[in-house]
């Protein structure tokens, strides 16, 4: 007599359909990275910004004249030996536009930091400890973000020496307040999930809580911001080098190069366009990424692109 087994018995395999499918679990940093990736204008936008970025920074390494030395070549139009032109007194401007950008960059990037910094530990806090020091703390914040930034940043910056990095403390100084407000609404919200009760029943410090538990999930968020603030320090530190009070010769910005070619946009246009084009160029890109990172880490906001 043949034994008969069940389907589900040991020892006997049951096979496998045409039609059955496994699904992979994904974490949460891979759902965010995958739709970041599918976002075109993100994509797109941030090729081009890492192509400015390595173009700023290696590029006067490589290139044969320094945004310092002065050629026989002036007032020349662009050509092959000098890509976009030179100015009156010389000067190789396809140097001078990378410089520019370095120095841009570099007040952009580092305002972006310092503000996002100050301003997501101080609206952790705040959001935290809720109360008296919440109130005070906010208080504080409507402060600043009741200054006028520009006029207040004119002020201290024609104080600095025009020295870039101390362009990018005062612009900081004033910006951080906006992802203050930000971190601390998500913190309000976060303070009251069940990981922040597990972390204070196993006896985690505030400290702990904050910086471990807190300020991680709220990476979203402070992300996003991060990216604005690097437009807006870049168009600031234009604004305020088109006025004279920036970034100060023998050093160079985007903004200080479009202040000098002013008077020269008719007679000599490539000296005012072309830095112009690459404060565009950037601020376009960043925001871009910006609204990638936004889509990717709220997919609640995101809107069908084709």
């Amino acid at each position: 007599m043949t034994d008969i087994q069940a389907p589900g018995s040991p020892g006997t395999e049951v096979p496998r359909s045409e039609n059955e499918f496994t699904v992979k679990q994904r974490s949460q940093t891979q759902l965010i990275l995958r739709r970041f990736l599918r976002h075109r204008a993100a994509m797109i936008s941030l090729a081009v910004f890492l192509l400015i970025l390595l173009w700023a920074f290696i590029g006067p390494h490589l290139w044969h004249y320094s945004y310092q030395k002065y050629t026989p070549d002036n007032s020349q139009a662009p050509s092959a030996k000098h890509p976009f032109g030179t100015n009156s007194s010389g000067y190789d401007s396809y140097a001078q536009v990378m410089r520019g950008t370095q120095t841009s960059l570099k007040i952009a990037i580092l305002t972006a930091l310092g503000s996002t910094l100050l301003g997501a530990v101080w609206g952790a806090i705040a959001g935290f400890y809720r109360g008296i020091v919440d109130a005070v703390m906010m208080r504080i914040t409507d402060l600043v973000l009741t200054l006028p930034l520009f006029a207040i940043a004119l002020v201290i910056s024609s104080r600095t020496g025009g020295d870039w990095y101390w362009i990018a403390i005062v612009i900081a100084g004033l910006t951080w307040a906006y992802v203050s407000r930000v971190v601390r609404s998500t913190v309000l919200s976060l303070r009251e999930k069940e990981f922040v009760e597990a972390a204070r029943a196993l006896g985690a410090s505030d400290v702990r809580i904050i910086f471990r538990h807190l300020l991680p999930n709220s990476l979203g968020p402070i992300i996003v911001n991060a990216t604005v603030l690097v437009a807006t320090g870049i168009l600031t530190e234009t604004a305020l080098s088109f006025l004279g009070f920036g970034v100060q010769p023998p050093d160079t910005s985007l903004g200080l190069l479009v202040s000098q070619a002013q008077t020269a946009v008719t007679t000599r246009p490539w000296l005012f366009y072309i830095p112009g084009a690459f404060i565009i160029a950037i601020a376009l890109t960043i925001n871009f990424i910006g609204d990638g990172l936004r889509d990717a880490f709220d997919p609640r906001q995101q809107r069908v692109r084709q």
